[in-house]
């Protein structure tokens, strides 16, 4: 059986585009459902603290307030986190860290909601508060938790690291650090609700993940699963923090009490205050090579810190450990990586899960171990990288879709041009120019864990086909790779079919939008049950056509004999005749990738069943006298599998490269000192350069027509590239995030360019 219309690797109109530029889609802060409750939550001023009292009385008082609400006033288990239940929806017995939520507030307005917040009177006892892991480790120190300041350790050991660092004629071992970093999504975190007819509470959110919203709203309610439902609402931007419960639980809350409509929406000083983070990590890597340039040995100690709550925690500590070799083979590895709980705000999920810090970390390794061997940094990454029948640090071996040299071989004129003119064009003598290298690799989904996708998909008796998929659309173009994917089965436009997405009345579980996984995994699970759906319609047409089913094509809701002898039936007879037989038109889709938990001892396992790969090229300038940073350009080669959509990749990658540009040169959250949006600096269109963006297609056998992922691999080389670019052009390293002004303009003098006489010490 073949398809007429082939949409996979075709660049169609993205579904909803057109409504979204005119200004359609309603956004969770826009909603109104008629006299609605605003709310609003107090938080906690303290870090570390026991709760003695919250005396809500005077607040009581205040005009418009209907009711305030604190931990006793949550019907059911009063924790949520998606890994690890450990954190309560409003603290009971003590506060962790400055701004967790201690009371709700419902009022009538947001006035009077904001003035009953100041009335409420909360008596701590404060307890000793810790600010570091390394703190948080000492021997005797409080406990945050009752189980111990240790959230979680990963360990990987394979083959004999100390004999093989003894062979090593030459060995690196450096320390780099990085910082806190808030998500910037564009929309702040908002949401609303309402009672319907039949007492289910339904709730409007910016969400990644409503099956998992809607699963901790009923736990933490008490209810059960028809009770409540959760629509994704049009989202703003998410890059990991909406996978966190933000407002759901709030909003749950007073609707089943009060039973009146309410809303729920964040400042953007609130989203300072109340949202996750990316993890600082501090990374020691040891990493040494024979005189021929091969890797022999690679050593690592990582230890992030994971704020109060361990939201994705244990994630970022076991991807970081599986990724520390960087996409290149090692035989002798041995890695630990801690996650600790502190009093700093909690960090979760942020684009990439610990791969964009630990790529910092062994991207820079590879420039050094070069730099000591006197070779070039291109060609010690082409001998090292893995191949198909590469064995990983995890025991793992690469067997297909392993596109790192189709990346670097993409990117070789490049390289070779840009050594060749690049560095020697500079005339002015306050400026210097370099060029640096990145790659990485980064496993599609979940760490060896389960981690499925469901969708559905039926044909009404017209022909009409209707996709119904749990995947919330964040603006990553996922509805419309699906809608592609099912288009392509049954040999129709994506424009035809109709679609329900991210409701949890009507779609099945497809997982979280997070570790690019929905286009491999989800996408399976649409393919899977679109393909069902037309083996019905290909078994009515063999008996109506009287031709082998290879010998059939679906096109254009018809499916015809590819000889053009036989005529050809419609979809809506296929389907009455289907139907009169007691044959369903309704499918269900199912994938989850294979995977071997990782050994707790030893870290081996098979925690991917597939890997993404890319290498970037940074070109840039540095002004000496001021200790600006101007990328001019990056071209990014990236291994997608196959793609799905082209001109949707090459946007996921330019907006990767964007968001690396600040993680390596200009974005820091300090707690207690950054609180908006003026003191945290992220690029804007003038710091976005030239951006050459290279599919590389190594299809993976698994993916659905080939296709892998694109969205976390998009960020994490092109801070690396850009801090060896730095290196190149200074002769001194940075290893502390971000690469700002102050640490250039130190750099720049130690390696004896010309700059300010008196520069602090960074």
């Amino acid at each position: 059986m073949k398809t007429a219309y082939y949409n996979i690797g075709q660049s169609v109109p993205r579904i909803g585009i057109a409504e979204r530029l005119r200004g359609e889609p309603v956004f969770s802060a826009d909603l109104e459902f008629g006299d609605m409750l605003v709310l609003k939550v107090l938080r906690s001023s303290r870090a570390h603290a026991k709760l003695v009292g919250v005396d809500c009385r005077p607040a009581l008082k205040v005009p418009g307030v209907v009711r305030i609400f604190t931990a006793y006033d949550v019907p059911g288990k009063n924790l949520m986190g998606i890994i690890n239940k450990d954190q309560p929806l409003l603290a009971t017995g003590k506060v962790r860290w400055v701004g967790e939520p201690i009371a709700l507030v419902a009022a009538e307005s947001r006035a009077a909601a904001e003035s009953a917040l100041e009335k409420i009177n909360v008596r701590y006892e404060d307890l000793p508060a810790l600010f570091s892991p390394a703190a948080a480790l000492q021997p005797g120190a409080p406990k945050i938790h009752d189980k111990g300041n240790l959230l979680f350790t990963r360990k990987i050991k394979k083959g004999d690291v100390e004999q093989a660092f003894q062979r090593c004629a030459v060995v690196v071992e450096k320390t780099y650090h990085t910082p806190w970093i808030e998500h910037s999504y564009l929309e702040p975190d908002a949401g609303a609700g309402y009672v319907d007819e039949d007492g289910t509470l339904v709730i409007f959110a910016s969400t990644q993940n409503p099956h998992y919203d809607h699963k901790e709203v009923c736990s933490l309610l008490g209810l059960e699963g028809h009770q409540v439902r959760i629509v994704q609402a049009a989202t703003g931007g998410g890059f990991g923090s909406k996978l966190d419960l933000n407002m759901q639980g709030f909003i749950g809350l007073a609707l089943h009490h009060l039973k009146r409509p309410a809303k729920m929406g964040y400042s953007r000083e609130e989203a300072f205050v109340a949202t996750a983070k990316r993890h600082p990590l501090e990374m020691t890597i040891k990493t040494g090579a024979d005189d021929n340039g091969k890797l022999l040995a690679m050593q690592a100690e990582i230890i992030g810190d994971t704020g109060a709550y361990g939201s994705y925690g244990i994630a970022v500590a076991s991807r970081a450990a599986v990724h520390a070799t960087g996409p290149y083979e090692i035989e002798n590895v041995q890695v630990e990586s801690r996650c600790v709980y502190t009093n700093n705000p909690f960090c979760g999920a942020m684009r990439g899960f610990g791969t964009p810090q630990i790529a910092i970390a062994h991207e820079c390794q590879m420039d050094l171990l070069a730099e000591k061997l006197g070779m070039d940094p291109f060609e010690f990454r082409w001998m090292n990288a893995v191949r198909v029948g590469s064995e990983t640090a995890t025991g793992q071996q690469l067997t297909a879709s392993v596109g790192i040299h189709d990346c670097l071989e993409a990117l070789r004129p490049y390289y070779e041009q840009a050594r060749a003119s690049w560095c020697a064009g500079e005339s002015d003598p306050f400026k210097k120019r370099g060029v640096g290298l990145g790659c990485m690799w980064y496993g599609i989904g979940n760490t060896g864990v389960q981690n499925p996708s469901t969708a559905k998909i039926k044909m009404d008796l017209g022909g009409t086909v209707t996709l119904y998929t749990g995947c919330a659309d964040i603006g990553q173009g996922s509805t419309t790779i699906l809608a592609q994917i099912a288009a392509e089965v049954l040999g129709i436009r994506p424009e035809e079919i109709r679609l329900f997405v991210a409701d949890t009345h009507c779609t099945t579980n497809a997982g979280a939008t997070s570790a690019s996984r929905q286009t491999y995994i989800s996408g399976n699970a649409v393919k899977q049950a679109a393909e069902k759906l037309a083996e019905v319609l290909l078994t009515e047409a063999v008996n109506k056509l009287r031709r082998p089913k290879a010998a059939l094509v679906m096109e254009d809701g018809f499916i015809k004999d590819g000889s053009g002898k036989k005529g050809r039936i419609a979809f809506s007879r296929l389907a009455q005749s289907a139907n009169q037989k007691g044959i369903p038109l309704k499918w269900k889709g199912y994938f989850d990738p294979q995977t071997v938990p990782l050994d707790p001892e030893t870290g081996q396992g098979a925690p991917y069943a597939t890997y993404a790969f890319a290498g970037q090229l940074a070109l840039i300038r540095v002004d000496t006298l001021t200790g600006e940073v101007s990328v001019e350009k990056i071209i990014a080669a990236h291994d997608v599998g196959k793609a799905i959509h082209p001109e949707n990749v090459k946007g996921q990658i330019c907006g990767g490269v964007a968001m690396g540009i600040g993680f390596a040169l200009m974005e820091e959250f300090v707690p207690g000192q950054t609180v908006s949006m003026k003191d945290y600096h992220i690029p804007t269109c003038a710091d976005v350069p030239r951006i050459e963006p290279i599919i590389v297609e190594s299809p993976e056998p698994t993916g659905p027509f080939g296709a892998k992922g694109v969205g976390e691999p998009a960020l994490i080389p092109t801070a690396p590239a850009i801090l060896n670019a730095l290196a190149d052009a200074l002769g001194q390293r940075i290893y502390n995030l971000p690469a700002s002004l102050e640490r250039v303009l130190a750099a720049s003098i130690k390696g004896g360019h010309f700059g300010p006489r008196e520069v602090k010490h960074v």
